[in-house]
């Protein structure tokens, strides 16, 4: 009993979003009545045209989770297997071995010392007659410099996919994020922002490209008779889209909340000497998804690692997120140098992502940071 006790009051980093039990099983209801349980079905279709106008895109394609959204948009673009992908450490497993595992070479650049996105300044030097693409990722809600990889882009003939995973609802100049690049994908994994309990999409524009990406999710069937390429099975179910169709109605209040909580941290943290702060960058929306503190031993007294276990004991879940970098990965161990990143390397080694969802209460905000400031030597 006392072991449930204690797990109830633990504050994890994330909590998922859900809808009030009654919306979902209201939205569910018809599915018993059709047995359409998958194959692009109502309630998919219904998602699919929602998000289009929500996320202000041309089209839009869903997928059972965001790597394979991000996986089979790489195959779609139908890159020169073996040609380099330029791309960032400073992310999530997924970005790099989407990469890999279309047979394409990723080169990391290193990220910006501010708000953890590519260092443009560094892309250049980076190209080669080998570059058939660049994958930035915007990170912790940040938005790329968006016309600068698209200057850069357009001059070397280059592709451009974005990993968005964290930025669903975020604009930049009031344009949503994903109508730029080639193709941006999104995570709808239960753990962010927006979330279909499982799930992903690719946004784009080219109806080809589309085409080729339909196909790809779905075994390479063109039609009742013909297949005539090979595909994989990522087709995201129906279940998964009424989650999304409820938690959609609600993603806007869900933000909101989120802004509060971030704005609480905000106040308690900044302009504390050792700690740096993710920007509040201009021009953006923000959809508040993640609040990631840096930590510099030398002047705040304590390390990330320290802080992190101050918190555990507490009970409250923070998370070295990204720590390792994806090129230290022991699963490519000795073939990149997390060196040749000595940035994104720095903040690996330093930054913490604190608890943030929608329902997390102020006064838990404030008891984090109070923790925190009593690291201080």
């Amino acid at each position: 009993m006392r072991r449930r006790k204690l797990l109830k009051k633990r504050i994890l980093v994330t909590r998922s979003s859900m809808p009030p039990m009654e919306e979902y099983i209201d939205e569910i209801k018809e599915l018993w009545e059709s047995h359409w349980l998958t194959n692009m079905g109502a309630k998919h279709q219904e998602l699919q045209r929602k998000l289009i106008e929500y996320l202000g895109v041309e089209q839009i394609d869903l997928f059972t989770n965001g790597h394979m959204a991000l996986e089979l948009s790489l195959q779609a673009l139908n890159l020169p297997r073996g040609s380099e992908v330029i791309t960032t450490p400073f992310t999530f497993a997924s970005t790099t071995h989407a990469i890999v595992r279309n047979g394409l070479e990723p080169v990391f650049c290193d990220i910006n010392l501010d708000d953890f996105t590519m260092d443009v300044s560094k892309i250049e030097d980076l190209i080669t007659d080998r570059t058939s693409a660049i994958m930035p990722v915007h990170v912790y809600g940040n938005v790329c410099n968006v016309e600068e990889i698209e200057r850069i882009a357009h001059k070397y003939g280059l592709k451009v996919i974005y990993d968005a995973a964290h930025t669903f609802g975020v604009k930049y100049k009031g344009k949503g994020i994903a109508s730029f690049g080639d193709v941006s994908c999104f995570s709808f994994h239960a753990t962010k922002v927006f979330n279909s309990i499982e799930g992903g999409a690719a946004c784009f524009k080219d109806k080809d490209f589309g085409l080729d990406l339909y196909r790809l999710k779905n075994f390479g069937i063109r039609g009742p008779e013909t297949v005539d390429g090979v595909g994989a099975n990522a087709k995201m179910n129906e279940f998964c889209a009424a989650m999304g169709i409820c938690n959609l109605r609600h993603v806007e209040e869900e933000i909101e909340k989120r802004k509060k909580v971030v704005e609480c941290y905000r106040e308690h943290l900044s302009g504390i000497d050792g700690i740096q702060l993710s920007p509040i960058q201009e021009n953006v929306t923000q959809n508040y998804a993640y609040f990631p503190v840096v930590f510099e031993e030398k002047i705040f007294g304590t390390t990330r690692n320290e802080v992190a276990d101050a918190l555990e004991e507490q009970g409250i879940g923070a998370r070295k997120y990204f720590y390792p970098l994806t090129n230290a990965f022991e699963c490519f161990h000795g073939k990149y140098d997390p060196n040749e990143t000595p940035v994104a390397l720095h903040m690996s080694k330093r930054v913490l992502t604190l608890p943030l969802y929608a329902d997390l209460a102020l006064d838990d905000v404030e008891k984090i940071c109070e923790i925190i400031l009593k690291c201080r030597n």
